[in-house]
């Protein structure tokens, strides 16, 4: 049986992928745990041990070499394995997500927008067509999608996850600053922005 990685674990190799894509930038092909753990000011064994999970072995005084770190990271945490996605909310912030590209590097592929705005309802942001949220169970069911990025208002973020639930969305990565409440079955994950500027501002403040 494939052993289960816990969320800290999966959150410390979204890191080291962020810095094994700068090293293959500079053109720098091997790269040591040390080095790793001394960028993320984290313990050098706590960075082998977790690409030891990988199955992944470096060599002695040289490290891991970078492309092949890099492809068994993607590999285990299924960037590899495309996923389609709506963003639900083409205010600043759905737009904004709309806009960047960069989701696709990682396997996530953004199909549409929906909103209730008349407005901005028909038009495209980056290519992606914006539906009428009252459309989106057809949708999700059209495009086979099953992921919800949710960018709607604080007071409409309930209303709205109940709809997008409804509409067989399984998978809800909230921006709201909202904490909701779904059925057994679909999963959450909370993009808690403001929470995090309270911690950041926390730090800096003492």
């Amino acid at each position: 049986m494939k052993e289960k990685i816990s969320d800290k674990v999966i959150s410390r190799l979204t890191q080291y992928h962020c810095i094994l894509v700068d090293y293959i930038k500079k053109k720098n092909y091997t790269i040591t745990s040390s080095t790793i753990a001394q960028l993320l000011k984290i313990d050098d064994s706590q960075v082998r041990k977790d690409i030891s999970m990988l199955n992944n072995t470096g060599k002695s005084r040289v490290g891991y070499d970078v492309n092949r770190l890099k492809e068994t990271i993607e590999k285990t945490l299924g960037f590899k394995n495309p996923k389609n996605a709506f963003i639900i909310g083409a205010g600043n912030l759905g737009t904004a997500l709309a806009k960047y590209n960069d989701f696709e590097a990682y396997g996530l592929n953004v199909m549409a927008l929906f909103d209730v705005d008349k407005e901005k309802i028909g038009k495209k942001i980056n290519s992606k067509p914006v539906f009428d949220i009252k459309e989106l169970s057809e949708y999700t069911k059209k495009m086979n999608v099953e992921i919800g990025i949710l960018t709607v208002p604080s007071d409409f973020a309930q209303e709205i996850a109940n709809y997008a639930v409804k509409s067989k969305i399984n998978y809800i990565w909230n921006f709201s600053p909202t904490v909701l409440d779904v059925p057994n079955g679909v999963e959450v994950w909370n993009e808690n922005l403001m929470g995090n500027f309270l911690q950041f501002s926390y730090k800096i403040s003492k």
